[in-house]
């Protein structure tokens, strides 16, 4: 279960990194605006790689809480895997524009990147407070098990 802490952790830190960095860039603060916005991308980079090895390796956690909560969790939690999957590869996109000195289109870009990423942050804090915190976990099935049935 530590590795799903760890996760949550590379992606608040992500957040937090993204959020003062969009700060930073409407105070004119290119600077640090950039340094934040790397820091931002490398510590969701690794919230990718981590989520990725827990999957593989331990497995997902199926939803422990009230079973008339079920349908609504998985909802809630498709929505947050679509938003997150957007918001990534926007976020790549978005990241190469502004390393790649292409500040127009960066400009335009940027704004739609970081709601959807803070967006999807916090709705991922949500689906790990009630996967591991507010109600008691369920089930952690291997990804390899879940697919030969054992």
């Amino acid at each position: 279960m530590w590795l799903a802490y760890l996760n949550e952790a590379f992606m608040i830190s992500s957040a937090l990194c993204l959020a003062f960095g969009w700060r930073a860039i409407r105070r004119r603060e290119v600077r640090r605006h950039r340094r934040l916005m790397i820091w931002a991308s490398c510590l969701g980079g690794m919230f990718f790689v981590t989520y990725v090895v827990k999957t593989l390796l331990v497995g997902d956690t199926t939803f422990g809480g009230p079973a008339v909560w079920s349908t609504a969790f998985q909802v809630f939690l498709q929505t947050h895997a679509t938003l997150a999957t957007v918001a990534g590869v926007l976020g790549v996109i978005t990241l190469r524009l502004g390393l790649r000195a292409r500040f127009p289109r960066h400009r335009r870009l940027a704004p739609w990147t970081a709601t959807l990423w803070l967006i999807a942050a916090g709705s991922g804090l949500m689906v790990f407070l009630l996967l591991y915190v507010i109600f008691p976990p369920g089930v952690t099935t291997n990804v390899l098990r879940a697919l030969t049935g054992h």
